[in-house]
């Protein structure tokens, strides 16, 4: 195949994965690993991540690595097909779903997903969490298959993360309207005892949680009554008061 023909091929084949590539997939293709390379060396392509490029016409953004990294997990499917497979596929988790939702500012540096299946890598940058994920766990977030905000919450309070950073994420996530605390708490239940809770409490742990990001009444209601906004509608209510 020449080289025009190979790009085409792998513009085609790749328009509906933000204009990346894996090795794999070219092969499938029918774009050679030598084609591939000289692609890559004329500047048609760039590099990645191990096995993974993207079309050098294609734009990048802040999700980049991790949809390299998710695309590198299984180099042969291409993204359509794994994106059905639901909580039975390799889902974004922990701290890299954190980020993918855009909730608080965990640091991320190194990819985590979660496989039903227990996986290893020699890779460094990515991080293998075993459990079996229902379907009322996963969502789809930036194009991404991520565990929920409630189940996020909950692996990263399994996984021992700083509590004032889950706060944090708890924090966004109620601003945004992004949060089931009745599902949070049962989620949570199983760690309460390790983090000081009575045992099964899950609503004490959220509790405690709320309390740290300051949403817990108390604070709500200090925040309240500092804010321009009440003091005018105070202000409103008194010369109403007064008329009457």
């Amino acid at each position: 195949m020449k080289g025009s023909e190979a790009g085409v091929e792998l513009v085609e084949g790749t328009a509906s994965q933000w204009g990346m590539v894996t090795s794999g997939q070219a092969r499938a293709l029918g774009v050679t690993r030598l084609e591939m390379s000289r692609l890559a060396a004329a500047g048609h392509l760039v590099r990645l991540a191990h096995g993974v490029y993207r079309n050098a016409g294609a734009p990048s953004d802040e999700f980049e690595d991790l949809r390299a990294a998710w695309l590198s997990t299984e180099p042969a499917r291409f993204a359509s097909d794994r994106l059905r497979d639901g909580a039975a596929g390799v889902t974004v988790s922990g701290a890299s779903a954190a980020r993918l939702h855009g909730l608080g500012d965990i640091p991320a540096d190194r990819h985590e997903f979660t496989t039903r299946q227990r996986r290893q890598t020699q890779r460094a940058e990515i991080h293998y969490r075993q459990r079996s994920l229902t379907e009322n766990e996963v969502a789809i977030a930036q194009g991404l298959p991520v565990t929920t905000v409630e189940r996020t919450v909950a692996d990263l309070v399994e996984a021992r993360t700083d509590l004032s950073l889950v706060a944090d994420v708890l924090r966004d996530a109620v601003n945004k309207a992004a949060l089931d605390t009745t599902v949070l708490a049962d989620m949570l239940a199983p760690l309460a005892a390790r983090n000081g809770i009575r045992s099964g409490d899950g609503n004490g742990l959220v509790e405690r949680l709320l309390t740290s990001a300051g949403l817990d009444p108390d604070s709500l209601a200090r925040r309240l009554a500092k804010s321009p906004t009440y003091a005018t509608l105070a202000e409103v209510a008194r010369k109403v008061e007064n008329v009457g």
